[in-house]
């Protein structure tokens, strides 16, 4: 008997794996999500840096928000791409029929958009740092665990909503409206976090509430949504 529940588990895993890495080849074989979502995302650092005088003390204190209004609007050109790719050729009917539960392709496809949200966020970020003169490397560990955790609250949120609306003619609309309302407290969390962290201040006090608040977050859309997932995709 535990020998079959291993086997299970380890079929599970297997069949995430297969999906995380089918998504991860099918992206980066074109980039279009990617490159579309990074070029977006330094175009609006760019322009901000213009809006803003990175030397004052103003901008140091609302660097970290406008860091976060970038990301999630980067985030969601890589999120609405998730479920569209399978419609070509009925291969998301086919995903769905395949005897595989519908949570390990759901977590398949989170895992692969986590690693690509998080590349851009990445590759921004130091870009940020030279934009906003900003030393955010001080606290780096800190603000890389700040990142992952709201990036995947990000990612779990974002590919439930994009199997909801991958169906919808407007879904390149609806996406967003649906992500950004239910992601405001992480946002607000990660916001409040990563302005003292990129201003070298330690990861203690209040600021260990707020990282409470992150990890009570995912915890808490990543159950929903992977008890949910089989109603959204087979009705």
């Amino acid at each position: 008997m535990q020998q079959t529940k291993q086997r299970g588990a380890m079929s599970w895993v297997g069949d995430v794996a297969v999906i995380f890495g089918k998504d991860l080849r099918a992206e980066l074989r074109t980039k279009e999500a990617l490159n579309a979502s990074l070029s977006f995302a330094l175009v609006i650092l760019l322009l901000f840096s213009f809006a803003f005088d990175p030397s004052s003390e103003q901008t140091h204190d609302i660097a970290g928000g406008l860091l976060w209004i970038v990301y999630a609007f980067a985030g969601t050109l890589i999120l609405n791409r998730s479920f569209v790719r399978e419609l070509p050729n009925d291969c998301l009917d086919g995903l769905i029929a395949a005897p595989i539960p519908a949570w390990t392709l759901f977590l398949g496809k989170s895992l692969a958009n986590f690693v690509l949200v998080l590349a851009v966020e990445l590759i921004s970020l130091p870009i940020f740092g030279i934009f906003y003169n900003v030393r955010w490397a001080q606290q780096g560990w800190a603000l890389l665990l700040v990142l992952a955790l709201t990036t995947w609250g990000l990612t779990v949120v974002g590919t439930m909503f994009s199997a909801l609306t991958v169906n919808l003619r407007i879904r390149e609309l609806m996406l967003p409206i649906l992500i950004y309302p239910i992601m405001i407290p992480a946002l607000l969390g990660a916001m409040e976090v990563t302005g003292p962290l990129i201003t070298g201040k330690p990861l203690e006090g209040d600021l260990l509430t707020w990282v409470r608040l992150l990890v009570g977050f995912d915890i808490i859309f990543t159950s929903l949504s992977v008890a949910l997932v089989e109603t959204v995709l087979v009705g």
